[in-house]
């Protein structure tokens, strides 16, 4: 695909000067002033998009390209001649969404910048590192809409480098808050600096070149298709309304009275056992019958995540579970499946398409194991009757709880039973089975090792009133609570609320009488 297709009439030898002078200052070869009077002299205004274009159509791909740009040259160098303001947009427009994330990132960053003056109290910083952790949705988002959309249009260099930066920011602010989990204070402390200069520098990329290029490429059409992909990601630290396009409120205020038709026409045919009443027929799938949204129920209700890449590498489906273990969007539909990796890991998915499609692997897992989080991963080569290949099933699933399972379970418990509850319906049981089912939700003992998820199986209901013992629980109800719940104790609750943990244990028996006389 010919980026040029969707700017502007581009002068690619105007784009050569540019990239030229620009190249030659960051080497050191022209002073500041020299580059300034070349690109007034040869060049004149530039577009945000011509520098997005010259890089693209001029420039090899190099490693760590994105990392090593120096964004505030550049924008030293261009001060006068490119237009870097930000544009007027509706504050739920895709593009103003990441502003305003930028915004909050930066807030959070001057937030850094005000507590490394004073010595550590790890709560705070505790505190500001949870909600420097949603800046992950922000990247995701962006790797998966905004990336995926300027992609399918020859803008690729986001996917291809910028990709790299994204990642990288990303798993320094995850190793700065890993060090100060393990007491490591002057090195966490000094890492600071470098962090903030790193964010600061990603956000600048991408609000000199790569939002304003996005405007210029993108639709009106395209940027509201793109809502809906948005909103399953998610954002980070902002609200956004709900919102339908106009082409969708025509076609639906057209469409109502057809509908209105139709359904009076098939209840009257079936009636008279004319036909016409089935809208959704019966689908013959290997082993049954089932209707289209039967299908895309069981989808959606199974326990691991689903995607498929077809034969000729292109993602064709994935399962929408509220479950989801990594973010998925629309846009991903219709991608070259090694366009939706960095490039760090996209070697390892050639070989593993390469090893399925000749036959010589059938599949392969992989597993992340964290604390408190365990990831199975497991690809399997999809073949048809004749032995052909047809492409990859990747099954994805959070076994954490799996894995924490001991002993055996004969008996039907429901998570949300309670002790009461239990105990009469265990009064038709025989006095056996009896012990066994009111052992399993008998009172557990109170002590610093004793686990949140252990807490919270027997007495559910402490989730949602926790965040009124201490505000430092609202996470336990956030998007985080599946990694934070599984490797909580109440020793941990006790340092990171700064709750003495024999007032948080008292605390915590008050509900639990309390649910015990409900």
């Amino acid at each position: 695909m010919d980026m040029k297709k969707y700017l502007p009439n581009v002068d690619l030898e105007k784009l050569g000067k540019i990239l030229a002078i620009k190249e030659a200052y960051q080497r050191g070869d022209i002073s500041l002033d020299e580059g300034r009077k070349r690109l007034k002299d040869q060049v004149g205004k530039i577009y945000p998009y011509e520098i997005a274009l010259a890089e693209q159509e001029l420039k090899t791909i190099e490693e760590d390209e994105c990392h090593k740009e120096d964004i505030q040259k550049m924008i030293e160098l261009f001060e006068g001649i490119m237009d870097t303001t930000r544009p007027s947009l509706p504050l739920n427009h895709p593009i103003m969404c990441y502003y305003r994330e930028n915004d909050e990132m930066r807030k959070h960053m001057h937030a850094i910048e005000d507590l490394v003056q004073y010595p550590i109290i790890k709560n705070q910083w505790f505190d500001l590192y949870d909600q420097i952790a949603d800046f992950r949705i922000h990247l995701s988002r962006k790797q998966n809409q905004l990336y995926s959309i300027l992609e399918r249009k020859g803008f690729d260099r986001p996917t291809t480098t910028m990709w790299l930066l994204d990642d990288f920011v990303r798993n320094e602010i995850r190793d700065a808050r890993r060090l100060i989990e393990e007491g490591k204070e002057e090195e966490f402390l000094a890492l600071q600096p470098t962090i903030i200069a790193d964010v600061l520098d990603l956000l600048q990329k991408e609000e000199t070149v790569l939002y304003p290029t996005a405007l210029a490429m993108i639709t009106p059409e395209e940027f509201e298709q793109m809502h809906s992909g948005d909103r399953e990601i998610g954002f980070a630290w902002i609200s956004v309304e709900e919102g339908i396009s106009k082409e969708a409120i025509k076609e639906n205020e057209s469409s109502a009275p057809q509908s209105d038709f139709a359904s009076e026409l098939s209840a009257l045919l079936q009636k008279y056992n004319l036909g016409g009443g089935n809208t959704d027929p019966l689908l013959d799938v290997t082993t049954g019958k089932l209707t289209l949204e039967q299908i895309n129920l069981i989808y959606k209700h199974l326990p691991v995540d689903i995607s498929y890449v077809d034969e000729n590498e292109l993602v064709r489906f994935y399962s929408d579970t509220d479950h989801r273990v990594f973010p998925r969007s629309k846009n991903v539909i219709g991608r070259d499946v090694k366009n939706c990796h960095p490039r760090t890991s996209v070697h390892i998915v050639e070989e593993i398409i390469d090893k399925f499609r000749s036959g010589e692997q059938d599949s392969v897992d992989f597993w992340i194991n964290k604390p408190g989080l365990f990831i199975y991963i497991y690809y399997v080569a999809v073949r048809d009757a004749n032995g052909r290949f047809r492409g990859v099933l990747e099954m994805m699933q959070n076994c954490t709880h799996i894995r924490d399972l001991e002993g055996s379970r004969t008996l039907l418990t429901w998570a949300n039973t309670t002790p009461q509850e239990l105990q009469e319906k265990t009064k038709s049981m025989d006095s056996k089975e009896c012990t066994l089912a009111t052992e399993k939700h008998s009172s557990i003992e109170l002590t610093g090792t004793t686990r949140l998820q252990d807490l919270l199986k027997t007495y559910p209901k402490l989730r949602e009133e926790l965040p009124s013992v201490n505000s430092a629980f609202k996470m336990l109800n956030s998007p985080l609570a599946r990694i934070i719940i599984p490797k909580a104790t109440l020793a941990l609750m006790s340092e990171r609320s700064g709750i003495p943990l024999d007032e948080l244990i008292s605390q915590l028996q008050k509900l639990i009488a309390k649910y015990q006389s409900e």
